[in-house]
């Protein structure tokens, strides 16, 4: 034992006493003689790139963080309190303190607060707000300095390839840049209350949660859609309602308050036509809506529509589902009259409807 404690204390002195070589000496030597290395400058940008930076200085200020809160109660002091409920996006619409968002974003709160790119915060209040388009207008009291209207484009027109960029605030992180392109066009998703979504736009720019109400711009800088909604698990699919329906919709917000609908006063249900009297009838449509009961005194009653009847088209156009009806009696239609064909027994009829306006 004695003869191992010799040796282990023999190799420490000798470590001890190494001596210094080079790689010993040299950070004493560098330290000594460094000089700053000279930075080179950084060259010019892609293109692409002083785009998506562009895009970015362009709409940053319109885009803005919501912050939603819910009423809670204190089990023991019974004492009500607001506490943070969930996080989304939206922009600032107008220079009267307008900013749209997603109808899912602000559902089931009791207050919300906004967030914009200044960091101030403000509370919100309820302008309006539209469960079949998944859309919401919320008001707040920013001065006018502070606030940047976003530039809304048209979605008629867009292309499948089309460069898009997505701004918002995934996870809370606030001022997120994506980009991406136009995947596919007219698409159709749910929204919250289970009614039909069409003509969506969708993205594989990454869109999160947070990223609801966000804007969807081109690359010009123009909203062409607002991020909505993205398919759980799966990767580069994301979804934005057209800024054309937004623009129709908020437009109705803020001018009543509510979404205004034209209305024929009919209940009924999609069902299949019969071939053989199909073909007799020249009719290229598979189903049609048969109409099961009239609202008293409404405009089809009005018009002589009877229940029993099957609605073939309206203003032309073939109405092969009750959801098509629904679709094809659009905003338009409100003040107008609407021509509807119908199948009355074995006989085709055509009749002059002048639709109402829900709520009216």
């Amino acid at each position: 034992m004695q003869g191992y404690r010799r040796i282990a204390a023999a190799l420490t002195l000798c470590a001890l006493s190494w001596p210094a070589g080079p790689l010993a000496q040299a950070p004493a030597k560098a330290r000594a003689g460094a000089e700053p290395r000279a930075i080179s400058p950084r060259g010019p940008l892609a293109e692409d790139e002083q785009r998506n930076m562009a895009v970015f200085r362009a709409a940053f200020a319109s885009t803005v963080h919501i912050t939603t809160v819910e009423m809670s109660r204190d089990l023991f002091s019974m004492d009500v309190t607001q506490v943070p409920r969930g996080s989304g996006s939206g922009f600032i619409w107008d220079d009267r303190g307008h900013v749209v968002t997603n109808f899912h974003v602000i559902q089931g709160a009791s207050g919300a607060r906004v967030t914009l790119a200044d960091q101030t915060q403000w509370q919100a209040e309820l302008v309006g707000a539209y469960p079949d388009r998944d859309l919401a207008v919320l008001r707040i009291g920013a001065p006018r300095e502070k606030l940047k209207p976003v530039a809304v484009g048209t979605s008629r027109d867009l292309q499948v390839g089309q460069k898009v960029y997505a701004i918002g605030n995934p996870f809370g992180l606030d001022q997120t840049l994506t980009t991406g392109i136009i995947s596919a066009l007219n698409r159709e998703i749910a929204a919250t209350n289970e009614r039909k979504i069409r003509s969506v736009i969708q993205t594989d720019a990454a869109i999160n949660p947070g990223n609801s109400g966000g804007p969807l711009l081109d690359s010009a800088g123009t909203v062409i859609g607002i991020n909505t909604a993205i398919i759980a698990y799966a990767q580069g699919l994301g979804f934005a309602v057209p800024a054309t329906t937004a623009d129709w919709v908020v437009m109705q917000l803020l001018t009543h308050g509510r979404v205004r609908r034209a209305r024929l006063g009919v209940g009924g249900r999609t069902r299949p036509i019969d071939r053989r009297l199909a073909r007799i009838l020249g009719l290229a449509q598979a189903s049609a809506v048969e109409v099961l009961s009239l609202s008293e005194g409404g405009p089809a009653a009005r018009a002589g529509l009877r229940v029993g009847d099957w609605i073939l088209s309206l203003d032309g156009k073939p109405t092969g589902s009750l959801d098509a009806l629904v679709r094809l009696l659009g905003p338009e239609h409100i003040g107008r009259p609407a021509q509807v064909t119908l199948l009355r027994g074995r006989e085709r009829l055509s009749l002059t409807i002048h639709p109402e306006t829900d709520g009216d």
